[in-house]
């Protein structure tokens, strides 16, 4: 392993003088139109929902915490945005990373490439990655670590779902750390990396420069980098995420669908995401989804399983009740 990782490093010393030669002056001349930029603020109408049922709420595109953003966090019972990206990172288990292809590729230098990757957050937020020094975007990062990684929320199946674009520099973790990695990327995966562990190193975004968080529900924000690095997780979405959320639908799919189906017209519906203020529900409609937001009873923070069980018979108790009154 001694060997390969030196000639990664080499890779990584020699790659950023390839693709910093051809383009400083680009970059350069497009510094000049930053300040022109800016401060735009585009109106952004964000539609929630899909077929019966759905419908729209007013947001702000540059603003980092718009009125929109307040009161549509206020409205839906949803965390606040720093907090939801940090939750929606301890529960996505992939991502799309983009990276700039490089000179070493022979082909579409300065493209963006695409590509689906697993990651771990740290304590800081901060993904970890492992990579194969062989991928397009390893070399690529190697070349140049400016990349963006795009979250989006499990059981992804439509705009209305939440999503983040993380801007950041991506770096080989020292050989040193790469033991630390391991221990923190296994205990989110419950196993190594695709391949024997010997065949991959440890990569780490770190430095994250912005956050761009959609998260529905008319929820569209700039997130402020400092906030999210400070902030810890949602007790509920770090501990057996994936697992609660099976339990979770195991006992309550059919009680949704069954409370849901009193309005409207539901074929299944499935828990896909939870934080201490409520859930996410999959509305399956024909073939047409959408995203409801179900919130806990205000002022009860929900932390685990047991509580969010009790929560939910909570919620389904007072839906039936207020169906018998109408």
């Amino acid at each position: 392993m001694n060997g390969c990782f030196k000639c990664l490093l080499q890779l990584w010393c020699d790659g950023p003088s390839l693709f910093l030669k051809g383009n400083l002056d680009h970059n350069q001349s497009c510094d000049k139109n930053v300040d022109k930029t800016s401060n735009i603020v585009t109106p952004l109408v964000v539609t929630y929902g899909s077929g019966t049922g759905g419908s729209t709420r007013a947001g702000l595109f540059r603003t980092p915490i718009s009125g929109g953003v307040q009161s549509a966090t206020s409205a839906h019972g949803l965390p606040r945005p720093a907090l939801a990206v940090r939750n929606l990172m301890e529960q996505a288990r992939f991502a799309h990373l983009c990276t700039v292809m490089s000179r070493m590729q022979h082909r579409r230098e300065g493209y963006p490439f695409g590509t689906l990757v697993d990651f771990a957050p740290d304590s800081m937020g901060h993904p970890l990655f492992s990579f194969s020094p062989l991928a397009i975007h390893t070399r690529n990062l190697l070349a140049d670590p400016r990349c963006t990684l795009v979250v989006q929320i499990p059981g992804w199946s439509g705009l209305s779902n939440a999503r983040v674009t993380i801007f950041g520099d991506v770096f080989p973790l020292p050989e040193d750390q790469q033991e630390w990695a391991h221990k923190q990327y296994i205990a989110k995966h419950q196993q190594g990396p695709s391949q024997q562990w010997g065949n991959f190193y440890y990569f780490r975004m770190q430095n994250i420069s912005d956050i761009y968080f959609i998260g529905g529900f008319g929820t569209v924000a700039w997130v402020d980098v400092k906030e999210y690095e400070t902030l810890q997780p949602d007790k509920i979405a770090v501990d057996g995420g994936e697992q609660n959320l099976k339990e979770l639908n195991a006992v309550f799919s059919k009680p949704l669908k069954e409370l849901l189906s009193l309005e409207i017209e539901v074929d299944d519906a499935a828990l896909i995401s939870i934080d201490s203020k409520g859930t996410d529900i999959r509305v399956r409609q024909g073939a047409q989804f959408n995203i409801q937001r179900i919130s806990f009873e205000e002022g009860h923070s929900v932390e685990t399983l047991e509580e969010a069980k009790a929560a939910l018979w909570k919620v389904i108790e007072r839906g039936r009740v207020y169906n018998l009154q109408k």
